[in-house]
């Protein structure tokens, strides 16, 4: 594992591509869950409708998209506050990887019906937020 984060550089514009990639992730849970679920263009006229009857692989496709678009603004904020108070951008960039990559995971899982480790992967990504948040407190002090 140590390999891994000797493969991430101190630059702000890791964190910052793990922002956008953060972002973009619900979309691309929300693309699987309309390509898996049949979505044609005529349900665009009523799009959550049409996912809110999904079952199967679609609809834990469309919850992975939901659950990315709520825990995206905690992880937006922690990032920008700890990089605001001066958190080492190495640790920094660190966390955002690791919970973009624990978010990747976290849809693979729920996606392949894997609700034990969804839910594990759930809380390391979390704790990654909140121990950008807790840094920052530290460096506040």
């Amino acid at each position: 594992m140590s390999w891994f984060f000797a493969l991430i550089p101190e630059s702000s514009g890791v964190a910052i591509w793990c922002l956008i990639i953060a972002s973009a992730l619900p979309f691309i849970f929300a693309a699987f869950a309309k390509v898996l679920g049949g979505f044609r263009m005529a349900d665009n006229a009523h799009p959550r409708e049409k996912l809110s009857n999904m079952t199967g692989v679609a609809a834990r496709a469309n919850a992975a998209q939901q659950n990315s678009f709520e825990s995206l603004p905690i992880f937006l904020a922690s990032v920008i506050v700890a990089m605001l108070f001066f958190v080492p951008q190495i640790v920094v960039n660190y966390l955002a990887v690791m919970y973009v990559v624990l978010r990747i995971a976290y849809g693979i899982a729920y996606i392949t019906n894997l609700p034990t480790l969804r839910s594990i992967i759930w809380g390391l990504s979390m704790v990654c937020c909140f121990m950008l948040f807790y840094l920052s407190m530290r460096m506040a002090f």
